[in-house]
C-alpha cells in the first residue's frame, strides 16, 4: 500500500489532541470522530496533517500548494457556520484539482436540500413521505393533501438538529407553533411531511460508479412507550442519558420480512445514484407496517466515528475500521471529477 500525504479538513475547534489518555468520554465526544480518523489514517502508515477551518479558504489553498497532499480527507460539516456551505468547500477543492474523500458538490447540494431531494425521488417513483415547504418568514398554511400527524423539521440541517418529540404535530395550532420554532430557532425554511409509522432503518452505501451497500441497521426504542413516536430526535441520537432511559440503541436489523433486505438493497442503489451521491453516504428509511419502504433522506459523509452506525455496519460486512478508511481514501482518489477529463 502506497504511503499517502493526507490533509484532513475539519473545524478548527475539533482538531484532536495527539493522545486522549486521561480524558473522559464527555471530554472526548466533541472531537472523537476527528481523533478516530486521524489515528486510523496514521495507523495505516499515511502521513497525516489535520487542518482546522472556519471561514478562510486560503488555509486550504496554502496547504495544497505547499504540502501537495495526495488526497484531502473531508470531515467538514459546515463553513462560516453554515451547514449548506460544505458543498462550496468541495467545489473549491475541485477548482484546485485536489482529490478529496466523500461526496461531490452536486450530491452535497441536493442532499442538503430535503425538498429538492424529495422532488427528485418522487420523479423517479421512489416512495417518500408527502410534504410541503414553509419558507422562512412566511406564515404557514397547511395544504389539504397533508394529513395529520405531521413531522416538522428544517429543510437543510442534519444530525436531527431541531427535531424533538414536539416535531410531531397533530393539529393546525401545533403545526403553526412548530414551524415558527424552526423559522426562529433554527433559522431556516421548514419542511412538513407526513409522519410514517414504522421501523427506523439506515443503510450505508459506498462507491462512485460501482456501489456496495452495507447491512441494514436499525434504531430501536426498547423502553419507549408505544404511544410515543419512535423517531430519531436530537436527544435520541446524542444524549446518552436519554438513550439509556428509553433503551435506544442501533444495531443490525433483525427479523426483516422475507424479501425486504433485497428490496432495500436495490432501492438504496437507486436513491444513491438518483441523488448524485459519491464516496459514501447513509440513507434513512422507514419500513411501514404494510411493508412499504419510504426514503426519508440521504446523508452524505456520515459520521465516521469508530463504533458508530456506519463503521459498525461496515464491520458487520467484514470491513474493519482502518480498511474502511483506506477504502474511502481510494474512492476519493478515483472519483472522476470533471477536471480529470
Amino acid at each position: 500500500m502506497k504511503k499517502l500525504r493526507v490533509l484532513v479538513l475539519m473545524h478548527e475547534d475539533l482538531i484532536p489532541p495527539a493522545s486522549i489518555e486521561g480524558l473522559s468520554d464527555k471530554e472526548i465526544a466533541p472531537f472523537k470522530a476527528e481523533f478516530d480518523v486521524v489515528a486510523g489514517l496514521e495507523a495505516l502508515g499515511h502521513e497525516v496533517r489535520p487542518l482546522g477551518m472556519v471561514d478562510d479558504l486560503g488555509l486550504a489553498r496554502r496547504a495544497i500548494l505547499q504540502w501537495k497532499p495526495h488526497v484531502a480527507f473531508n470531515l467538514l460539516e459546515e463553513f462560516h457556520g453554515v451547514a449548506i456551505y460544505d458543498h462550496q468547500v468541495v467545489s473549491y477543492l475541485e477548482l484546485m484539482r485536489q482529490p478529496y474523500t466523500g461526496c461531490n458538490p452536486r450530491g452535497l447540494m441536493i442532499a442538503h436540500d430535503k425538498a429538492l431531494s424529495k422532488k427528485i425521488l418522487t420523479y423517479h417513483r421512489i416512495a417518500t413521505p408527502r410534504f410541503s415547504v414553509f419558507p422562512f418568514g412566511k406564515r404557514p398554511k397547511r395544504p389539504r393533501r397533508l394529513a395529520f400527524p405531521l413531522l416538522v423539521k428544517s429543510t437543510i440541517e442534519d444530525a436531527s438538529w431541531g427535531i424533538s418529540q414536539a416535531s410531531i404535530v397533530t393539529s393546525h395550532e401545533k403545526l403553526l407553533d412548530r414551524v415558527e420554532f424552526i423559522h426562529h430557532q433554527v433559522r431556516s425554511d421548514a419542511i412538513v411531511e407526513e409522519y410514517i409509522e414504522g421501523r427506523e432503518l439506515y443503510v450505508g452505501v459506498m462507491g462512485n460508479q460501482r456501489l456496495q451497500t452495507l447491512p441494514v441497521w436499525e434504531m430501536l426504542f426498547t423502553k419507549m412507550p408505544e404511544d410515543v413516536p419512535h423517531i430519531a430526535t436530537a436527544k435520541a441520537k446524542w444524549d446518552e442519558d436519554y438513550q439509556k432511559k428509553h433503551g435506544i440503541e442501533t444495531k443490525a436489523a433483525a427479523d426483516l420480512p422475507p424479501g425486504v433486505a433485497e428490496r432495500i438493497d436495490k432501492l438504496s442503489r437507486r436513491v444513491y445514484r438518483n441523488l448524485s451521491q459519491s464516496g459514501y453516504a447513509r440513507l434513512d428509511l422507514r419500513l411501514a407496517p404494510n411493508g412499504r419502504i419510504y426514503v426519508l433522506e440521504a446523508n452524505p459523509n456520515p459520521n465516521l466515528e469508530y463504533g458508530e452506525d456506519f463503521a459498525e455496519s461496515a464491520h458487520a460486512a467484514g470491513i474493519d475500521y482502518e480498511p474502511l478508511l483506506q477504502r474511502i481514501l481510494n474512492l476519493g482518489q478515483r472519483y472522476p471529477a470533471p477536471w480529470r477529463g
